[in-house]
């Protein structure tokens, strides 16, 4: 073991000491806040109520920084803290989403790309300032949790950090060029097929245990079915749907409310049958259903949304 992961290891066992209860359970529950569906979640009702243009922004941070994260968990294939060092103990409820590689982080990734984003475009100073205190609480979690080191941590913030401010021109010029953002998506295509080609690759040459390789495909078949719904959104509203935000409060909080529970019920029904029919281990199922749900999030329930915006006697806003 090198002398900088042994320093990273130290710092953990100095961060376990001081654990409690109290503090076990906070951390356990402030890290979901990284998690994929907290993503989706967020991520929808930007698009939704608040501005389609900074949900594509938020889903643009998500999606690069997915891709770059997965890249280098494949390229370094470094260990969890407790297999480096099976004496050092993690928080048990942190083990069942800490499967796989173990740098970079994350759900530090998720964390500091999805609140970052929402804070680098709210007008509302409150809101930035949570948003950055929840995405520190969530980098400080991983690491108090004992499932990640401070290098896992640190470079997953750095590469989310610089991704929300690197993209962050994309809203504006969207406004401008209303076609401008197709053609972001459009290129986002590389990369996703370059990161499936390379975990394909990767898989091909492993040996010994399979699962964090096989996980790899799974995703990268994921980004590139998601970048492919996105594009057709972008492509339907354009052209047909031009789908609007505003609504009264209260017709939001249905508006989103519905759409959630139809998209998790696309995601869950489509797979049963999707493995059936091309095999459970076939990533191109995943990669047709991930489609299927943006396509479900982009085109088929923004129709429905002139109906809530007439809602409340015509009193409306977009959140913000």
């Amino acid at each position: 073991m090198s002398d900088f992961l042994s320093l990273n290891l130290s710092f953990l066992r100095a961060l376990a000491a001081l654990r409690t209860p109290l503090l076990d359970t906070l951390m356990s529950a402030v890290t979901h806040l990284g998690e994929e569906t907290f993503f989706l979640v967020l991520a929808l009702l930007v698009f939704w109520c608040v501005d389609k243009r900074r949900g594509y922004y938020l889903l643009l941070v998500g999606f690069a920084g997915t891709i770059i994260n997965q890249m280098l968990k494949l390229a370094f294939h470094i260990p969890r803290p407790w297999v480096l060092d099976p004496d050092f103990q993690i928080v048990e409820s942190a083990r069942a989403q800490a499967a796989g590689f173990s740098f970079p982080s994350g759900h530090t990734q998720n964390a500091v790309g999805t609140f970052g984003s929402i804070a680098r475009t709210s007008r509302r100073r409150w809101v930035r300032i949570v948003c950055v205190a929840l995405a520190l609480a969530v980098a400080f979690s991983r690491l108090y949790l004992g499932v990640h080191t401070p290098l896992d941590v640190g470079v997953s913030l750095l590469v989310a950090a610089a991704l929300v401010f690197a993209l962050a021109p994309v809203v504006e010029e969207a406004k401008r060029r209303p076609r401008y953002m197709l053609r972001v998506w459009l290129v986002m295509l590389l990369p996703a097929a370059v990161f499936l080609l390379y975990a394909l690759r990767v898989r091909a040459g492993a040996v010994g245990d399979l699962t964090n390789y096989d996980s790899a495909v799974k995703n990268a078949w994921c980004m590139l079915g998601g970048v492919a719904g996105i594009l057709a959104a972008i492509f339907v509203d354009d052209r047909f749907t031009r789908f609007e935000t505003q609504a009264v409060w209260w017709a939001q909080g249905l508006k989103l409310a519905l759409g959630l529970a139809l998209v998790v019920a696309v995601k869950a029904g489509l797979k049963a049958p999707l493995y059936a029919l091309l095999g459970q281990g076939n990533g191109p199922a995943d990669g047709i259903r991930y489609c299927c749900v943006v396509l479900t999030a982009g085109v088929l329930w923004p129709m429905s949304f002139r109906f809530f915006s007439a809602l409340g006697h015509g009193k409306s806003g977009a959140l913000h």
